[in-house]
């Protein structure tokens, strides 16, 4: 198992999409990113040199259905494809795997948490190690995923501009529910405005302290609600008690290190 030879062979399997496609570009971008911030949770957490390498494969590979379903459909939407087992269905009833990691001994760890990445809730996984891998890449998509947030055309990815986002109200159950601390469920989510409540609603489902640091260290939360300028009052008041709630739930999380 080498992280090293498993991203030459992704850039290989890359070459079968479009690069200067925007939304394909941008998957690259977030793949790479989710490795980066998985390498700085293994890193303070102290994880053993084997377990960094099948965390950065997983990251690596995390996403891989999500090209297939840009071919297809053009579309992030999850009503398009469930691009987690897709990716499953390419890696491991395809056989794919082998060419990113020749041996099968991390096969179990691996599928499950590729599988399991972008469920609402994980639950029922009873090994230990597989739950830690399962908890890893769920926090570093997340990570990666404020980046993205921040940094990506909205347009590309939010179909708006921030100022068309911002005139729009957040739904009174979405709303509820940021201040439940809870994620929000996607099918719940109405307006753009309730897309962009949910993105950092899915602060509640970090789970280690390592993570909250580096959300607390880059200001993630302030960051992203800072970038759509709200224009509707209501909305306006109602993002700034979920930016007092959450940032109150971010430095009060302990996390947990459990291996």
């Amino acid at each position: 198992m080498n992280y090293t030879d498993a991203k030459k062979e992704f850039e290989h399997y890359l070459d079968g999409y479009d690069r200067n496609n925007d939304k394909v570009r941008l998957k690259i971008i977030h793949t790479y990113g989710v490795v980066h911030d998985m390498e700085d949770i293994c890193r303070r957490m102290n994880l053993s040199l084997e377990d960094t390498e099948l965390a950065k494969i997983i990251a690596l590979l995390h996403d891989i259905g999500r090209f297939e379903q840009l071919k297809r459909f053009d579309s992030f939407e999850p009503t398009t494809m469930d691009h987690a087992a897709y990716g499953v269905q390419v890696l491991f009833e395809e056989g794919m795997i082998r060419r990113f990691v020749p041996k099968n001994q991390w096969d179990d760890i691996i599928c499950t948490a590729i599988a399991r990445h972008s469920d609402f809730k994980l639950e029922g996984i009873s090994d230990s190690r597989t739950l830690l891998h399962a908890r890893l890449i769920r926090d570093a998509d997340k990570l990666d995923n404020c980046r993205v947030k921040l940094e990506d055309d909205l347009l590309v990815f939010m179909g708006m501009s921030g100022e068309d986002i911002g005139a729009q109200v957040i739904t009174q159950k979405v709303y509820d529910t940021a201040l439940s601390c809870q994620c929000i469920y996607s099918p719940d989510r109405i307006t753009k405005m309730d897309y962009w409540v949910s993105y950092v609603a899915y602060f509640y489902d970090i789970y280690f302290r390592a993570s909250f640091d580096i959300i607390e260290e880059h200001d993630y939360l302030n960051k992203i609600i800072d970038r759509i300028p709200y224009s509707n009052p209501d909305t306006k008041n109602k993002m700034e008690t979920i930016r007092s709630h959450l940032a109150e739930f971010i430095h009060h999380a302990h996390g947990c290190e459990e291996m």
